[in-house]
């Protein structure tokens, strides 16, 4: 028989990325299903909220939520910009959640289309920069001073693209941020 999940302990025992799987959308009806998913989405609204359980992702969730309510309506910023995408925000939670907790928290900003940028920026001359909307496509760009590029790359909504992560990883180590195209 089933026990309810109803403590963030259950993140420890179970795993984060297992919670994750049984809080997202299925095709099970029945009332025994919804009632899981529901208590799961608690448990992991619950841990995400915590400092102790979530970390430096908690923090970045708030910042991307009161960034959603800074520019939530059309022309927000006086220039006629789109107020933040619902999914591109989805795409960007999803994206902050599967981050390697190595990775520092980047810098968020809502983009004229509603698109969202996170930008690990080390100086002027060194920085990653990506802009996340609502496809599964995340366009990305890099400077290193004497070199740079951009690409594009499918995120899956589990897994960080590893030319992404390579990139991030080799700009914040001050190294060449070159990252393969293909």
């Amino acid at each position: 028989m089933f026990r309810p999940v109803s403590t963030t302990l259950g993140v420890c025992c179970i795993g984060y990325a297992a919670l994750n799987a049984f809080a997202e959308a299925g095709s099970a009806v029945s009332d025994d299903a919804l009632s899981l998913n529901r208590a799961v989405k608690g448990v992991i609204k619950s841990a995400e909220g915590s400092q102790a359980l979530f970390g430096n992702k908690a923090a970045a969730l708030s910042q991307l939520n009161l960034l959603a309510c800074e520019s939530e309506e059309q022309n927000w910023d006086g220039y006629g910009s789109s107020g933040m995408n619902p999914l591109a925000r989805q795409n960007t939670e999803n994206f902050v959640r599967a981050l390697p907790d190595s990775i520092p928290i980047p810098e968020f900003g809502v983009e004229p289309d509603g698109s969202i940028s996170l930008d690990w920026i080390k100086s002027k001359h060194l920085m990653f920069s990506l802009s996340i909307g609502p496809s599964d496509r995340i366009a990305f760009a890099w400077l290193d001073g004497t070199d740079s590029g951009h690409a594009v790359a499918r995120f899956d909504q589990r897994i960080i693209p590893m030319r992404i992560l390579d990139g991030i990883q080799a700009t914040l180590r001050d190294e060449s941020a070159t990252v393969r195209a293909a």
